[in-house]
């Protein structure tokens, strides 16, 4: 875990059409870019105005998820919440349990692939296009059991293993963009704040950086794009479900990825993760990673973001 990325210009960041105004979100003004999809839509994107963006590969994906109107911590809002384009890099790593266990709660177990080993992950993501306008995220994760009755079965962990659904609990989540941590902070109870955020990922390379609160690098992932295989749209969804508190009742998200181009490397050797100082970095560090197994690149994908809802899990 050492070296900084190289400086990547593939991706530039999506300037803000004319500045930003001001918008209210659950008694919170936060501000979005003038002119820009959540400005017009509030949400309820045109989604034939999607399609003529030259970056969206189509929009069939979306026209099967009706959005619904819900009360939330965040106001009136409507879920899910959609993104066009998207690009995602993960790094899963073995660590053991018994570190992994000191930064879970108590109500939930981590998802064991051999005795005393549990899985934990960095992710980067670029949304280009969606509801709330172009943000990047990065976020450290530990893969838990399904937080649902029952002995964890072997189909369990091969669909986590292969990406098809996996269950998790996210210790840190920097954004980008303000909009992005307000939602995801008091809507969904994740553990957000705005820093500086750049992701930058093609078929040829995959770069990410996040700072630090001096402007440093808290963590940095620099690596080679793994071979991308393609998909008709609807062909490969994945699930992913997060397990968070709001209040002091436990809920679950659950994202569903709809995946157009990706691949995979089995123990990477090429892969450069800089582990610096600051939340990101301390919380990987607590994990005691021992060894990247896997790493996955989504060089293009859509998503459908739902809000959350309660859940029950067992004590433990």
């Amino acid at each position: 875990m050492s070296s900084s990325p190289q400086e990547s210009q593939q991706n530039p960041r999506p300037e803000s059409p004319q500045g930003t105004v001001k918008v209210d979100l659950g008694g919170r003004t936060v501000s979005v870019p003038k002119g820009g999809l959540y400005d017009r839509y509030r949400m309820e994107t045109d989604l034939d105005e999607i399609a003529r963006d030259p970056r969206v590969s189509g929009v069939e994906f979306f026209r099967k998820l009706p959005k619904t109107k819900v009360d939330s911590p965040i106001g009136p809002t409507l879920t899910p919440n959609f993104y066009y384009r998207i690009s995602t890099a993960r790094l899963t790593m073995l660590a053991p349990t018994r570190a992994i266990r000191s930064r879970l709660p108590r109500e939930l177990a981590p998802l064991e692939v051999a005795p005393g080993l549990g899985l934990v992950s960095a992710m980067f993501f670029r949304y280009d296009v969606c509801d709330i306008d172009f943000y990047t995220e990065a976020t450290v994760g530990i893969a838990v059991k399904p937080a649902r009755h029952g002995k964890l079965g072997f189909v369990d962990l091969v669909a986590a293993l292969k990406n098809e659904h996996l269950d998790a609990y996210v210790l840190s989540l920097p954004v980008s963009s303000e909009i992005a941590q307000v939602r995801g902070h008091d809507g969904y109870g994740f553990p957000k704040w705005v820093t500086d955020l750049d992701v930058d990922i093609d078929a040829r390379r995959t770069t990410a950086r996040v700072a630090n609160d001096s402007g440093g690098t808290d963590l940095a992932l620099s690596a080679l794009t793994p071979a991308q295989t393609l998909y008709p749209s609807g062909k490969r969804v994945s699930t992913f479900t997060s397990y968070t508190t709001i209040g002091d009742a436990w809920h679950s998200t659950l994202s569903q990825t709809n995946v157009l181009a990706s691949g995979t490397s089995l123990v990477p050797r090429d892969v450069e993760l800089e582990v610096g100082e600051g939340r990101m970095a301390d919380d990987l560090r607590s994990l005691k990673p021992i060894r990247t197994i896997q790493f996955d690149v989504v060089t293009e994908g859509q998503l459908a973001l739902h809000m959350p809802v309660p859940t029950s899990v067992r004590s433990r």
